[in-house]
């Protein structure tokens, strides 16, 4: 199956069982806007509490903070966004499709390096255990011609992105014979830059109202507080303040479902360090947070490092954590080494002292930062895209549909179901769940025919359906159904409670780290 077609199942399976809903979809909908339903609202909030207990409950010296999405607009210009938080955009002429410039290139590069793996592969499986990668990416003409080619349009493309040079960009695009994945064009305009702020007014009266923008980041919500966290909290460097909030980004080029959006939420932590000790700490909190997502058990294939070729202005050091998405591999998160760029900025802006006095070393100085920032309507669309499984059943060869979410973080935790809608089964189902609902969110149905009800909860992701039938008010034992292998267990109700807590509790995630 195409990864187009993956894609598009995912949607609607989303859509069906009230996981995402195109927005104002009652008006013909929003370009590149969501809607979150009930199982998806469930699961988001899950995410956003697995990673905020991993950073603020797993580390002392982590604090949280939750600051406004209005700021003053002198903020943005210190930061650099009014000046440069800008994507090169460039549009097909006959497709009339526009397109962000650098992707195109990435996508270009991608691609010989997938051309790279097929050769390497296809000689492993002919040459067998005698194969030798190195020589063989060493001698293969073919390897060493896209070898090529990558080493060199990746020196011309960081060299126009650092010198701004839109230019040189499109000549990249066009020697490199990139066509438009629309129309198979490579009729192109020039490259421009486009600014990705939203901008608003604020007061009353139009003509008396001041230029501010909907924050495009939630990092420098951090940096602005970091003397009112740092003095109130007594912290001591090294410390991080952490936030999950909205960001807003004017996306002309918003695709891919949630994973560019011009509304989304970010789940950030900025750890504030002493200069010179960046790098440690860089590596230390690289480490930690792949940890964090391998904990999910999602495959650790499906997980791999990108260093930055060309650093932002205010980064020494910069990876991506990718992920493989339907469509490829993916950003999902960022660690960045920011110097002491935003604090010095916002210092020199603001007219204000921004400084950490150390009184072990008896000195004042400007605290370099090392950021960790993950999109978590990305992460949402990891975990769905990696759970939504497709399966034969052995032994009926029935097809189902199932969400294989992580069980800590899956939306409804336990489906309490009597086995038919009388002789007390629906009272004894309702007794259970009064029982379990103050730790676990439970899911009470009891229409259609069992096998029906547990198709449906599979594909929500419950991990436990609880059966509750006649020998149940006889001897108060349930019957428990695994959602990943369908295999079923009887077990006393008094049992239900620790069996459930050991499962599906997030301290299992956390444990791990």
């Amino acid at each position: 199956m195409g990864q187009e077609d993956i894609l598009k199942k995912l949607i609607a399976h989303c859509k069906e069982y009230g996981f995402i809903f195109p927005s104002s979809e009652l008006y013909d909908g929003l370009s590149a806007v969501y809607d979150y339903g009930q199982h998806g609202a469930e699961l988001k909030n899950n995410i956003k509490k697995y990673w905020w207990e991993a950073m603020t409950l797993m580390h002392e010296n982590i604090v949280g903070l939750d600051s406004a999405i209005f700021m003053h607009p002198k903020i943005w210009e210190a930061s650099g966004h009014v000046g440069a938080f800008n994507d090169p955009l460039i549009d097909n002429k006959d497709s009339k499709k526009r397109y962000r410039a650098d992707v195109l290139i990435e996508e270009y590069l991608q691609k010989l390096e997938d051309k790279i793996k097929k050769e390497i592969e296809k000689a492993r499986k002919k040459i067998g255990d005698a194969f030798d990668e190195k020589q063989f990416r060493e001698t293969n003409q073919r390897v060493l011609s896209n070898q090529s080619k990558i080493s060199d349009t990746k020196k011309r493309f960081v060299s126009a992105l650092e010198n701004d040079n839109l230019t040189e960009i499109k000549n990249i695009i066009e020697d490199a014979a990139i066509a438009c994945p629309v129309s198979g064009s490579k009729n192109w305009t020039d490259v421009r830059q486009f600014n990705l702020m939203f901008e608003t007014k604020l007061g009353s009266v139009s003509d008396d109202a001041s230029k501010i923008y909907l924050r495009p980041e939630t990092a420098q919500g951090i940096f602005v507080n970091f003397l009112n966290v740092q003095k109130t909290g007594r912290m001591k460097i090294p410390f991080g303040i952490a936030q999950i909030g909205k960001a807003f980004r004017n996306e002309i080029v918003a695709r891919q479902f949630i994973f560019r959006m011009r509304e989304f939420e970010q789940m950030e932590m900025q750890f504030f360090v002493k200069p010179g000790t960046e790098m440690e700490w860089y590596n230390h909190w690289k480490e930690f947070r792949l940890k964090w997502h391998k904990t999910m058990g999602m495959g650790e294939d499906n997980y791999r490092f990108h260093d930055h070729d060309k650093l932002a202005h205010y980064a020494n050091a910069a990876a991506d954590i990718e992920f493989k998405f339907p469509m490829g591999f993916k950003e999902l998160e960022g660690i960045h080494s920011r110097t002491d760029f935003d604090l010095s900025r916002h210092q020199e802006f603001s007219g204000k002292k921004i400084q950490y006095f150390d009184p072990e070393t008896n000195e004042s100085y400007v605290p370099y930062v090392v950021e960790t920032s993950i999109g978590l309507d990305r992460m949402f669309l990891a975990i769905i895209s990696n759970s939504y499984t497709e399966e034969t059943v052995t032994g009926t060869g029935e097809e189902r549909t199932v969400m294989k979410i992580p069980s800590a973080l899956a939306p409804v935790k336990l489906a309490v179901l009597p086995l038919t809608k009388k002789n007390d089964l629906p009272e004894k189902a309702r007794a259970i769940i009064d029982q379990l609902k103050f730790d676990f969110a439970c899911h009470y149905e009891e229409k259609d025919s069992i096998g029906k009800r547990y198709r449906r909860m599979d594909a929500i992701g419950t991990p436990y359906c609880v059966t509750v039938d006649h020998q149940s008010l006889e001897d108060n034992t349930v019957t428990i159904r695994y959602r990943d292998t369908m295999e079923q267990e009887r077990v006393s109700i008094d049992q239900l409670p620790a069996i459930m807590g050991e499962k599906v509790n997030m301290k299992t995630l956390l444990q791990q780290l």
